[in-house]
């Protein structure tokens, strides 16, 4: 790593005898509060019913119906996209993503096949090309996943991910209208196709980001958000389950063979993006119980969020915590007194609800916050205090109030300890560093793991950034 020299004119100390105020910014919005309670139990379950009446949504079904198959399905979802965007005013761009699948691209694609995303962005106003993406999946299945005419209602796996989504929509829509609290970012709602199929949906959508120079901030999908009796036995309508990968999928060697010596197996930009739906969770709806699951998905199992991931972006799966396997993947029948099948019976709605309200209210945070520092590094080897240095974000840095330290120990799974860097200790009158270097003193390099948050105004904060590079 090269030798970075920094000038001590940006060098800013913390001596343990200097504080900073905690309450010079709310670290609470009351909007967020309003957003759960807007959320509506009733829109969701007549969503999920109109989408399950479509008696099948298979990759592969019919296209011409409007009253069956596939087709009908993504063309009633962007009617209510459009539906939301003209209730505000235009606000939601909505637009269909094609891409051709040819027979035999895998054991699962037996016909030509079009695989079409619904996705529709409120387009952001300092950082328009910076997305928080919420994904749900369009299609659904029976036993036999290349049976594509028999009925396969999807109700839970997955018409309560794309109720989930419209509903956000419709909801988030309502904050970026004139008089409201636009956004700063862009928030996409991406009605994703195939994924039972191969996670094609989320393959040609990531692909399409990747091309178009999409600065995803992160992605979160909703796959199974309904079902809160568990085939353990276990009914739970407050816990579910964030899924999420350790580490970048495309990572260099170099970065591998840093990771040994610097540490960060579990702080990839995917693990990041969890512990921010877990945090934000927990700070607004405290009656929920999130848990981190430090694994990309269920055992063995992927997700549409993975596509993603391969890509480089950050990427997570939200899902309920306890599984109905009768109920997933299942013709629908009974037998020895079992009732199997993905039928509207087995959604909870009032706990759908719930965990669209999860997503809003991150993809709120998202859309409202500054982006993320940049170019974080750190040192501190054989010294008794850690540095810090970051640059401020190159975009939409208007309302930054300051930064957030953050630290914990090696085994903890969340961050523990924060530190507020306020404005007025790296900015005067007439100058403004652009890049900020802080000192921690008396804390041990060796003992913890740290990260850089930028704040605003309004107590919303961004990601947390983890150091990838080291001070000299």
């Amino acid at each position: 790593m090269k030798l970075l020299h920094i000038p001590l004119l940006f060098v800013l100390l913390l001596f343990s005898t200097l504080s900073f105020a905690q309450d010079s910014y709310s670290e609470y919005d009351t909007k967020v509060y309003d957003i759960i309670s807007t959320i509506s139990s009733e829109n969701v379950e007549k969503d999920v019913k109109k989408l399950a009446d479509f008696g099948t949504r298979h990759t592969l079904s019919d296209t011409v119906s409007e009253t069956r198959g596939i087709g009908a399905a993504r063309r009633w979802i962007k009617s209510e996209f459009d539906k939301i965007s003209a209730e505000c005013n235009g606000c939601l761009e909505v637009y269909y993503q094609r891409n051709l699948l040819e027979k035999g691209a895998n054991n699962r694609i037996v016909n030509n096949v079009w695989i079409v995303n619904v996705v529709a962005v409120l387009r952001g106003t300092q950082n328009p090309n910076s997305y928080a993406i919420m994904s749900g999946d369009i299609d659904s299945r029976a036993s036999d996943v290349t049976n594509y005419t028999i009925d396969a209602p999807g109700a839970n796996d997955n018409a309560t991910g794309i109720a989930g989504i419209l509903e956000a929509a419709r909801v988030l829509s309502k904050y970026h209208v004139e008089g409201k609290s636009k956004f700063k970012s862009s928030i996409a709602f991406a009605a994703l196709s195939g994924e039972e199929q191969g996670l094609f949906g989320g393959k040609f959508m990531a692909e399409q980001a990747k091309k178009d120079n999409w600065d995803v901030i992160g992605v979160i999908n909703n796959d199974m958000i309904g079902n809160i009796e568990g085939v353990d036995g276990v009914i739970d309508n407050r816990s579910f389950r964030i899924f999420s990968e350790p580490t970048s999928m495309t990572e260099t060697e170099q970065e591998r063979n840093r990771r040994r010596y610097y540490g960060g197996e579990i702080d990839g930009v995917s693990r990041q993006l969890a512990r921010y739906v877990h945090s934000t969770t927990q700070k607004y709806m405290p009656e929920m119980n999130p848990t981190m699951i430090y694994r990309l998905d269920r055992f063995g199992r992927g997700g549409h969020h993975r596509p993603f991931n391969d890509e480089g972006f950050a990427g997570v799966r939200i899902m309920e915590s306890h599984e109905n396997y009768n109920r997933q993947h299942q013709d629908i029948r009974e037998e020895n007194g079992i009732k199997y099948g993905d039928v509207v019976a087995g959604v909870n709605f009032d706990y759908l609800a719930k965990l669209t309200s999860v997503n809003a209210i991150v993809l709120a945070n998202l859309g409202w916050s500054p982006l993320a520092p940049q170019n974080v590094k750190i040192g501190g080897a054989v010294q008794p205090s850690t540095t810090l240095s970051w640059d401020k974000p190159k975009k939409g840095n208007s309302n930054i109030i300051g930064y957030k330290i953050y630290w914990r120990e090696t085994t903890a799974p969340q961050w523990q300890y924060t530190r507020f860097v306020p404005k007025e200790f790296y900015q005067n009158d007439t100058n403004t560093t652009e890049q900020i270097t802080f000192v921690l003193e008396n804390i041990v390099i060796d003992n913890y793991l740290f990260g850089v948050a930028t704040v605003d105004e309004n107590g919303h904060e961004s990601i947390v950034s983890f150091p990838r590079e080291v001070i000299r």
